[in-house]
């Protein structure tokens, strides 16, 4: 797989599935950019732990995606730091959980920007620059909620809807290109932020961590079983390497069987 020296630029990618995407990428000498928000401990760990897995060198910056002024100086600081941008994974991304009556709006709005505006320019931006290099491969983490709906996720189904059409659209713009644009549709995976709707849930329900998870993860998918990370990222891997050059709008979906039922 000739990924060695590529540049890849990862939003939230300072824990949960853009983590995982991160730390493989950087085994096969991938240079990536971390984006995401946490102490700046935590965050110099992981680029010293990145930096030491091969040839490929980690950097972060922490751009506020829901910022277009951010997003901005987030493609300078790639393009500066390494020369070229290769690889785009938009990974950000956020969740509330509310019935659309009494759906805070602000809450809305901020979803919007961060799960499908936030991917909007990113994809604007960086499209140039991979027509410079004649090479570019887009991958945009949508979600099984791109495919199917959820009670009291109005914004968060509606965004990764959305961040599907944004994908095909992209994906058609870019057809006689070395450019491809693919989206990859995980179902439950244990990231911070389904913990966090766990949580939620367990005070209602008074049960354990371990019982909440397994039943929030049996109700939508049949494998029983929560996605892992490291299967995202080998989907990823795909869809970067040699082998899919003409997978061009995809939606993979990796979610435990939860939308075959």
């Amino acid at each position: 797989m000739a990924l060695t020296g590529k540049v890849a630029l990862i939003t939230g990618s300072t824990s949960g599935i853009g983590l995982s995407i991160a730390r493989e990428l950087v085994k096969h000498n991938v240079h990536v950019v971390l984006n995401g928000f946490g102490s700046m401990q935590e965050i110099a760990s992981l680029v010293t732990e990145l930096s030491s897995h091969g040839k490929g060198k980690a950097v972060h910056c922490a751009a506020d995606l829901t910022k277009e002024k951010d997003i901005v100086e987030l493609i300078r600081f790639t393009k500066d730091t390494f020369g070229q941008i290769d690889i785009l994974i938009n990974n950000a991304g956020m969740q509330h959980v509310s019935p659309i009556d009494t759906f805070p709006v602000e809450k809305w709005d901020q979803i919007l920007s961060l799960n499908l505006t936030a991917a909007f320019h990113t994809m604007r931006l960086v499209i140039p620059i991979m027509r410079e290099n004649k090479f570019g491969r887009i991958i945009n983490i949508a979600s099984t909620h791109g495919i199917v709906g959820s009670v009291g996720k109005s914004a968060y189904v509606a965004s990764k809807h959305a961040i599907l059409g944004l994908t095909k659209v992209v994906a058609l713009e870019t057809a006689t290109e070395n450019i491809t644009c693919n989206a990859v549709c995980p179902g439950f995976v244990l990231t911070p932020l389904v913990e966090a709707q766990i949580k939620d849930k367990m005070v209602k329900s008074g049960r354990t961590f371990e019982e909440e998870s397994e039943f929030f993860v049996s109700d939508k998918q049949p494998s029983k079983k929560f996605v892992p990370g490291n299967e995202i990222a080998g989907a990823c891997l795909y869809l970067l390497s040699d082998h899919s050059s003409e997978v061009r709008g995809a939606q993979l979906v990796i979610d435990g069987g939860w939308t075959i039922q």
